[in-house]
């Protein structure tokens, strides 16, 4: 299932300047410096410190599958924070980000129109800065899905459906089934 979060936080790794560690040793390397030491680490991919020590020791090299997947999503949560920031930064303040999305529209609208929903791929659009801004501030803020749909809905309600209040005013927008979602800062 696709999600916002999810998207958001691939727009923003599009802004790194360096790819994440390849190996396995160099991942934990990595996660044991940021969180300053090994139990922490051990805690937090689930595996006990000793695991953890054999891997930063390059005495096990390759990880199971689901351990792999959970240590290259916590690296990925942690690097490059400054290169993070500034992107969310430019995005809320000058550039915006743009968002392409398929889902199932829902209106509620004027008595005498048509308020069944409907699926609908909706171009490449440009949402302006405060709209990104929000969407960041309610993300770091640890807001729910929901939470971060509805404000993306309401930010395609206005920018798309509302024309930026030239037309279909009292228009509420909302989304429910998400087929596919993707941002690009």
């Amino acid at each position: 299932m696709v999600t916002v979060g999810e998207g958001l936080d691939k727009a923003v790794q599009g802004a790194f300047t360096r790819p994440i560690p390849k190996s396995a040793g160099a991942r934990m390397r990595y996660l044991v410096k940021q969180c300053k030491g090994t139990r922490p680490v051990a805690e937090l991919l689930g595996i006990t410190q000793r695991t953890v020590e054999r891997y930063v020791k390059d005495q096990i090299k390759k990880p199971r599958k689901d351990l792999a997947t959970r240590i290259e999503r916590e690296v990925r949560k942690r690097w490059q924070p400054q290169i993070r920031a500034k992107a969310k930064q430019t995005a809320a303040t000058t550039a915006g980000i743009v968002i392409d999305v398929r889902a199932r529209f829902g209106f509620t609208a004027a008595p005498g129109t048509t308020d069944d929903a409907r699926l609908r791929h909706l171009p490449p659009l440009a949402l302006p800065p405060h709209h990104a801004a929000r969407l960041f501030e309610a993300q770091d803020a640890g807001a729910t899905e929901q939470q971060l749909r509805n404000i993306t809905a309401e930010a395609l309600g206005e920018v798309y459906f509302r024309d930026n209040g030239r037309r279909a005013h009292g228009l509420e927008v909302e989304f429910t089934d998400l087929e596919h979602l993707e941002f690009d800062l």
